[in-house]
């Protein structure tokens, strides 16, 4: 359990990747709406760095969106009742009703990234804190529910084949890196620990290497936040 979290459903597969990942989202969204709020409306070179990262958190968005909707919620689709059918349609659709908050956000920091407008600002003060809710409402559906099929229906091998694909995915070698820092970034100290230590030490090199310039760029955008 993450801060945030909604559930940790139990069951043989080993969740601890998405539940990192949405931790991440978390964070990030509140972070958002923290500088969005904050933030001068002349402080261009603010906006580009978050402009700049609110595509990288959209990157990493679409990319788990994208595994979800063609790895995970066909398989169960063939295996679970009515109920469960209707909670794994309703996820994809929650799916289709977020991506046009986020478009909108995206708009609008790339607008500010290229000219000060206070209406712009405001209108998407208003954007985040909705894109916000109807994500974190997504995610705490997710954990409390659909994660509970998971458990149910999926084998460890399954599950393994899955976390495979989204660990392939379609990042480009810059996004893998900028991913660890990322996931990393205000986990709790216990968290961290149990995480580099499944993970070996790959990882805790990766995130020396990667963590100084993450922190400077987060630095930069979120400076009023």
């Amino acid at each position: 359990m993450l801060p945030g979290q909604a559930a940790a459903p139990d069951g043989p597969n080993d969740l601890t990747g998405m539940f990192l990942i949405h931790h991440a989202f978390r964070r990030d969204l509140r972070r958002f709406a923290a500088a969005v709020t904050a933030t001068p409306a002349h402080e261009t070179r603010v906006w580009r760095a978050l402009d700049r990262r609110w595509r990288m958190f959209g990157t990493f968005l679409h990319h788990h969106h994208t595994i979800e909707d063609a790895a995970i919620w066909p398989v169960l689709l063939g295996r679970v009742d009515p109920s469960g059918r209707a909670t794994l349609e309703a996820m994809e659709a929650e799916h289709g009703e977020i991506d046009p908050l986020l478009e909108a956000c995206g708009s609008g920091f790339a607008t500010l990234a290229a000219r000060p407008d206070e209406d712009v600002r405001r209108s998407l003060e208003i954007r985040i804190v909705a894109a916000g809710e109807r994500l974190n409402a997504h995610l705490a559906h997710e954990e409390t529910e659909a994660l509970v099929l998971v458990q149910k229906h999926l084998t460890a091998d399954e599950w393994q084949v899955v976390e495979e694909k989204s660990a392939k995915g379609a990042y480009s070698f810059r996004e893998s890196m900028a991913a660890v820092p990322w996931v990393m970034h205000e986990l709790p100290a216990d968290a961290r620990k149990r995480l580099l230590k499944m993970a070996g030490p790959v990882l805790a090199v990766l995130w020396r290497l990667t963590r100084g310039g993450f922190l400077r760029r987060e630095t930069t955008a979120f400076r009023y936040a």
